[in-house]
């Protein structure tokens, strides 16, 4: 009896030495970090296609969400295409949309006679300066306004006819996505207003990005508006007053720092533009420094005064090589390379500053906007 004892339990010992030994359990791998963000997105003209080149890159980047999304002039064309392609398709559909917005607009501003001529291309590359066309189309833009060389029955925009085809107003009122503001500037009033996603129709960006030299005020409600960049490049407080993260990214075209003085006429336009269309931008990151160090001295209360973060993604460096006339190049190649700057900015940003999202500012307001 002992002996078959010993034999069963020998056997039990044996079967389990020969058995396939279960596997071990692989550690878990923990979720990808996330992080919800808010973009603010500057106008400039065709340099947009900067911001193209970095929402790209932002978009392939599945760690990062998008909150809302404020725009001005160019940033708003941007900010419309991109709410309303992720709300059609996702990621997927964000990135078709803006390729399909930039070939078109590239496709309808080849027609345009503000072009370089292959000469004047091999001259000057993409600046459009000292082309004829460039020159006389100035040169009748400081004696007549649009009203009298774009008249109504005739008006002509070919911007309009690209958000024609592009903006799907019932997409943005009623589809899942990231919210929306767009900036116009007031005529009458000399008041900022902005518009929210449901509101966004085409007029709104043309409103938007109505420069007055150029066009004619666009009128909403019987409202005349201009170009939203002059009272904000872009509106950052509706970022902040509808809650949500305290992320702020922005995308920066215009440069702030020009250490040579401008001399000629054509220098001195174009710096003035680029102060103009950034100090709505400057006031706006200076009361967001001002709140921040009240709150960080105890001397404001949360939760209606909250800590933000501020983050910058900009190609200064690159950006100044391009003067004022260049704002209005729909060249191919120009607008492609400005995409390519746009995704490396963004490339390089994302390895040095993810891990400070949710955390502190990747940028310092006071060094920078101060």
């Amino acid at each position: 009896m002992i002996e078959n004892e010993f034999r069963a339990e020998a056997a039990d010992t044996l079967g389990a030495a020969g058995a396939t030994p279960a596997p071990t359990p692989r550690p878990s791998r923990p979720a990808p970090t996330t992080r919800r963000i808010n973009l603010a997105l500057q106008g400039g003209g065709t340099h947009g296609a900067f911001t193209w080149g970095v929402l790209e890159r932002l978009l392939e980047d599945e760690r990062l969400e998008f909150e809302a999304v404020s725009g001005t002039s160019a940033g708003a064309m941007n900010a419309a295409i991109f709410v309303q392609g992720l709300c059609e398709g996702g990621r997927d559909g964000a990135r078709q949309a803006l390729d399909r917005f930039w070939r078109n607009a590239a496709g309808r501003m080849a027609n345009s006679p503000l072009q370089n001529t292959p000469l004047e291309k091999a001259i000057w590359g993409h600046d459009l300066t000292w082309s004829f066309a460039y020159q006389a189309f100035e040169t009748l833009t400081r004696v007549m306004s649009p009203y009298q060389l774009n008249p109504t029955p005739y008006e002509f925009n070919p911007l309009r006819q690209v958000l024609d085809e592009e903006i799907k107003p019932d997409i943005l009122r009623h589809g899942k996505g990231p919210k929306l503001f767009i900036s116009a500037t007031s005529v009458r009033t000399g008041k900022p207003r902005v518009f929210a996603r449901e509101e966004v129709t085409v007029d709104t960006l043309l409103a938007s990005a109505c420069l007055p030299q150029f066009f004619k005020a666009v009128e909403i409600d019987g409202e005349p508006f201009w170009d939203g960049g002059y009272l904000g490049n872009p509106a950052l407080w509706p970022l902040y007053e509808q809650g949500g993260p305290p992320d702020i990214v922005l995308v920066q075209l215009n440069p702030i720092v020009r250490d040579e003085l401008p001399t000629r006429p054509t220098e001195i336009v174009n710096r003035l533009n680029e102060i103009s269309f950034n100090a709505s931008l400057m006031a706006e990151m200076r009361a967001i420094d001002f709140v921040q160090r009240l709150l960080e001295a105890g001397r404001l209360e949360q939760p209606r005064y909250r800590k933000l973060f501020v983050h910058c993604i900009e190609d200064e460096a690159r950006m100044r090589d391009f003067k004022l006339s260049t704002k209005l190049n729909g060249d191919w190649e120009f607008l492609t390379t400005l995409k390519r700057y746009g995704r490396e900015a963004a490339d390089g940003w994302l390895r040095d500053h993810f891990d400070k999202l949710g955390k502190e500012s990747s940028v310092d307001i006071r060094e920078r906007f101060l």
